[in-house]
Order: C-alpha cells, then sequence, then structure tokens
C-alpha cells in the first residue's frame, strides 16, 4: 500500500502565492473558485486521495498555512 496523507490548508492566512501547488509532485492542489477574506483564491486540495504526505507542500508555504497528516494503515 502506497503512504497516503490528509492536507489542511488554513484558507485565511494564505497569500495565494501557489508555490504549494508547483512543489505538489502529483499535482492534487489547485486554486480554488471562492475568495477568502482577504480578496484572494487560495489553493483547495482537489484530489484527497491521491496525497502520498510527502511535505513539499508544507516546506515551500512561506505563510506556514498547511498541515500534513500521514493517515494511519498506510505503508512508508
Amino acid at each position: 500500500m502506497a503512504r497516503r496523507g490528509k492536507i489542511i490548508i488554513d484558507r485565511e492566512l494564505c497569500k495565494g502565492c501557489y508555490l504549494c501547488i508547483r512543489a505538489c509532485p502529483v499535482k492534487i492542489l489547485e486554486k480554488d473558485r471562492s475568495l477568502n477574506s482577504q480578496g484572494l483564491y487560495p489553493p483547495v486540495v482537489a484530489s484527497p486521495e491521491k496525497c502520498i504526505a510527502c511535505g513539499n507542500c508544507y516546506q515551500v508555504c512561506p505563510d506556514v498555512c498547511i498541515e500534513i497528516y500521514e493517515l494511519e494503515g498506510a505503508e512508508a
């Protein structure tokens, strides 16, 4: 079984730089269609079932608005 993860993005902290979208190797993040309170389009997890918990999005986020959790039962 492949490694699986869950991503949580704080929409209000995000400034919309999209570094996380570019850093994702499995391309599960995309620009949201709804604005946050700052008038920006934060990223959204479009395909959560494909997340491999690699941590790339977390590492490149300058605003620390991404959390990643490895799901139990998934192999490393």
